[in-house]
């Protein structure tokens, strides 16, 4: 919106072409984002503790938790999207159509994820919406999102599945585009919201991977960069670049009050808007593969729930002590901020693999 604006001055103020650079959208989107969340974090940390907006703990979970995190306020998601959506409306490209699918998938999302919330709240349990229901609501957003995307991307590329370390492995998915972008989206916003049960677990791995799309939405969009590391050219997609650094602003800020101890929990208002608008942003950017290792942790999460469940369905028996599986390095007796580094020490050797990817081919 600011940046729509002042373009149109650029003409009677030659420095405002400053304005026109990327990279240094980016950078003031990153610092909008971290400085709104930062500004707004404690009052509302306050208003959610005194109207009892708390975290249900899960009775199943370590015991620890019973004690340490209740009473927590949770539905800190909204205080990442206010950072995050208008840091994007003062700085991106608000006629650029990845721009504003982008935005429509984090922000309906995000309002599922605050209605969830709501009902954890309203009945003091964490069981919210039924998962079925939840997944449904999900598919239907995702393919509305996904329609407008195919309407008006204007991008002959869009059905196309490309894979990393080949020059020219390029597979047509057609129609089934649809649904693969779907159980993309859908996939990454569960296996974030997963991922988020401890202290700033699912934070961190979210701003790494924000930061590799940064970087590969802006070669992606630049026909020189994209042609040196032969990966597809996709007109229009830096501006995406924005959209990713106001997430990494935005988590940033919210780090510093979700750090052990955390004084607010992201709840599902913010797993599932973050894990969606990464898929979105894999969508985009044609490197949905890439994504999945970026954000291998989320995938290994969403795996070990997956696992368990087939397990006990078919045997009876349960591979770990309890999933996800940072739930099951507890039950073995590592502390919670074990978990945590060990994990996002994980999470930034896959981030090195799927950068790795852009210049393997």
């Amino acid at each position: 919106m600011l940046y729509n604006f002042l373009l149109n001055f650029v003409d009677l103020f030659s420095f405002l072409n400053v304005f026109k650079y990327i990279t240094f959208r980016t950078g003031l989107a990153v610092f909008t984002s971290l400085v709104i969340v930062l500004f707004i974090g404690s009052p509302f940390i306050k208003f959610f503790a005194n109207k009892a907006i708390t975290n249900p703990i899960r009775d199943d979970g370590p015991s620890d938790h019973i004690i340490k995190k209740i009473g927590t306020p949770t539905m800190g998601g909204l205080i990442i999207l206010t950072g995050l959506l208008i840091s994007v409306l003062m700085w991106g490209d608000l006629k650029n159509v990845y721009v504003i699918f982008a935005l429509y998938i984090a922000i309906s999302f995000g309002l599922l994820g605050v209605y969830d919330d709501y009902q954890k709240i309203k009945f003091k349990n964490s069981s919210g919406i039924s998962s079925k229901i939840k997944i449904i609501i999900q598919i239907i957003l995702a393919v509305i999102g996904l329609l407008f995307l195919s309407k008006f991307g204007n991008n002959d590329e869009l059905t196309n599945l490309f894979f990393p370390f080949f020059k020219n492995l390029v597979i047509n998915l057609g129609w089934f585009f649809i649904p693969f972008a779907v159980f993309v989206i859908v996939g990454s916003s569960n296996a974030v919201n997963l991922t988020d049960g401890l202290d700033g677990l699912a934070t961190v791995p979210v701003i790494l991977v924000a930061a590799c799309f940064a970087f590969i939405s802006y070669v992606a969009g630049n026909i020189v960069f994209s042609d040196y590391l032969q990966i597809p050219y996709i007109e229009g997609t830096g501006e995406i670049s924005i959209f990713c650094g106001a997430i990494i602003g935005a988590c940033l800020g919210f780090l510093w009050f979700n750090a052990p101890p955390a004084k607010i929990f992201m709840g599902d208002t913010g797993s599932l808007s973050l894990g969606g608008s990464l898929g979105a942003v894999g969508i985009i950017t044609k490197h949905e593969i890439v994504l999945a290792i970026t954000g291998g942790l989320f995938v290994l999460e969403a795996v070990s729930v997956m696992v368990q469940v087939i397990s006990f369905k078919i045997t009876g028996k349960r591979i770990f002590k309890m999933a996800p599986i940072h739930h099951h390095f507890e039950k073995k007796g590592w502390p919670e901020s074990t978990v945590v580094i060990r994990f996002w020490i994980i999470s930034i050797i896959l981030a090195m693999i799927g950068l790795a990817t852009l210049k393997l081919r």
